[in-house]
Order: structure tokens, then sequence, then C-alpha cells
């Protein structure tokens, strides 16, 4: 199959037609002006072709532009948006499936094209709790926590094993399901995770049961917790319908004094992440 670099021919063209306009235009100019000429060109005849970007992968089957996609990858050549389009445009959820069993470049382009339909949630939870990919397993779980009530009681076995603790709360606080086990789960974490009160708050304040503002409550109103978790305490009580009005003086607060203004140096403020002779 023979492949085409669109964005590299695309490219080509862009530098020429800078050059041509240097000075013209501002650099605010051009952000506007470069995503309207790579539309543009989508729409412009190939000489070597004898169609345009977007004609070249219409004209495809289904089979063969899924094909075309793994070459691209494959073989290192950068893939355009009139590619991503057209398998878009087609519903080709199904063949792109098989795709995610990859853990490779191939698994991470199927899941933007893919996103958060419903077919791959759980292929997605599968893919969290398998690879060391830090940045692969975010990815998996925003994606999962869009349609979190499909994985329910796989994300709540996966925490009952010890398996992705952390990831498997922020799943659970997104479903809309009422579950005692998801609550008294999140209550649990939020009450024994001390480093963490603030991520386990906006858990809570995500789930939406009520049934947590005395928690809440009982936590913020606790002498020497930092103005950070006071706010998300404050905030998750708020989102639940509660009120927390009790005056707190955060005045010797680091961060707090950095917000307000009051502190005079930031660079000292963090010196010691900054200073090697520190750390």
């Amino acid at each position: 199959m023979r492949l085409y670099d669109f964005d590299g021919m695309f490219d080509e063209k862009l530098s020429e037609y800078i050059s041509k306009n240097a000075g013209k235009y501002g650099e605010d100019e051009w952000e506007d002006i470069i995503p309207k000429l790579y539309q543009k060109f989508g729409d412009t005849k190939i000489k070597s072709l004898g169609k345009t970007p977007r004609e070249f992968y219409a004209e495809m089957t289904d089979s063969d532009i899924i094909r075309c996609l793994k070459a691209h990858l494959r073989e290192n050549v950068p893939v355009s948006e009139f590619l991503c389009n057209e398998i878009e445009g087609r519903n080709l959820v199904e063949s792109l499936l098989p795709m995610l069993d990859k853990g490779s470049s191939e698994c991470e382009y199927a899941m933007n094209i893919i996103g958060s339909d419903d077919r791959a949630i759980k292929k997605y939870l599968n893919i969290l709790v398998s690879t060391d990919d830090t940045d692969l397993k975010n990815r998996c779980v925003d994606l999962i926590k869009e349609k979190a009530d499909l994985v329910v009681n796989e994300a709540l076995e996966f925490y009952g094993n010890g398996v992705e603790k952390e990831y498997m709360c922020e799943i659970l606080s997104r479903s809309v399901i009422r579950d005692d086990r998801i609550f008294e789960i999140l209550i649990k974490e939020f009450r024994g995770d001390v480093e963490n009160v603030s991520m386990h708050a906006s858990y809570l304040a995500a789930y939406g049961d009520e049934r947590a503002l005395p928690y809440l409550l009982d936590k913020i109103d606790e002498e020497g917790i930092p103005y950070t978790e006071y706010r998300e305490l404050k905030f998750a009580i708020e989102a639940l319908g509660g009120e927390y009005e009790k005056e707190r003086d955060f005045s010797s607060d680091p961060y707090y004094q950095l917000i307000s203004g009051q502190t005079s140096d930031v660079a000292d403020l963090f010196a010691t992440f900054t200073d090697p002779k520190k750390v």
C-alpha cells in the first residue's frame, strides 16, 4: 500500500506561504490562518495523485482505510487529520477495537478516534490495570469516567483486590449509580488517606451523595488543616448542598499568602524546590 505524508506536503507549502507573506501577519493571526490553510489543502488536488487528500481516503474501502492507518503507524509516516476524519466519519469502532490490544502507538491512535464509545470502556479498564505507562493510564481514566456506570462492578472488584485503588476511586466517583459499596469506599479513603484529603474530597463532591456532608464538615473544622485542603473541602461541601461559614485564619499558610499577594518574594517560597543544595 502506497502511503502519502500529506502533513509533510502541507508543511512544505506552508513554509513557502509564510516566506512570501513574512511580516504581513502577526503571531495571533497566523494561529487563525494556518488551520484554515490546512482545511483548504484537504480539498486541493495533488498532481501526482490526481485527487485531493480527502478524496484519496474517501475512495478506500473500510478494510483498506484501517490497513492504511496501521501502515502509517508501522512505517512511522505521520497520520493526517484527513485520514482520522475519514475513519471517524465511517463509525469503524468495531474495526478499531482490536488495535486497543496492541499496547503501542496503535492503541493510542485507536483511543483518540474511538473516544468514549460504550464498546471500548471495558477495554480501557483492562489497559489501565495492565500498563505501566502513567500517561496511558490517565488517558484511559479520562475516557472511562465519561461512562463509569458501564464498569462499576469491575472497578469494585479491582478495588477489592487492591488493584489501582486510587484510579478505581476516581472512576467510581463518576458513577451516577447510587450504591452503598461505592459510598463506603469513598468515605473510607477520604478518612484514611491523610496525604490526599483534597483529592478524596473532590471524589465525594463528584459522586454527589449528601451523606458525605457530616464527614466533610468534621474534617474542615479541624485545626491546622492547610488552606489548599480547606478550599477543596469547602467546595465539596457546597457541591453537596451544604454550607460552612466559620471564619478561619490562614494568614500563616504559605499558599494563602501567595494567592492573596502577601508573599513578597515568590522565589523564596519555592526555594526548597529549586535549590539543589536543599533537595
